[in-house]
């Protein structure tokens, strides 16, 4: 039975294009802390995992193609993204701006943690997986 290098590191890829969008977000966030009227954006990195080790991950079977050099992906993500969503605020500001700025830095760091952590486990398996095929030599 052949092995599937693929299915090997698939949910794994999942998980880092899912923080890295996230980054990408509260960084978003943290540079318009003080824009008036921006609304901060973050995604449900728990529902989007729960729904990243379904076949077909992130809400859909088939993907948007681009068939064509000047086609764009919708929304700029890609396979590995999920739609972003506004965050609720706590405490909305008088400009209208929704950025908290110690949930932001704290939702980094856990990001970071899981993103670190995900990179950790797929240099395992990786190791695992040479090991395998060199006989552990």
């Amino acid at each position: 039975m052949a092995l599937d290098i693929n299915a090997q590191f698939d949910l794994h890829t999942r998980v880092l294009g899912l923080a890295n969008q996230r980054l990408e977000l509260l960084a978003d966030n943290v540079a318009n802390a003080d824009t008036p009227g921006y609304k901060a954006r973050d995604i449900d990195f728990r529902a989007a995992m729960a729904n990243a080790g379904q076949p077909g991950g992130f809400g859909g079977d088939l993907p948007m193609a681009a068939t064509r050099p000047g086609h764009v992906q919708a929304g700029g993500a890609g396979p590995n993204t999920t739609a972003p969503l506004y965050r609720q605020p706590d405490q909305p500001s008088l400009d209208g701006n929704t950025v908290d700025s110690q949930k932001e830095n704290a939702a980094i760091a856990e990001t970071s943690v899981r993103y670190q952590a995900t990179l950790t486990f797929l240099s395992s398996r990786i190791r695992g997986l040479r090991d395998a095929i060199t006989g552990g030599r």
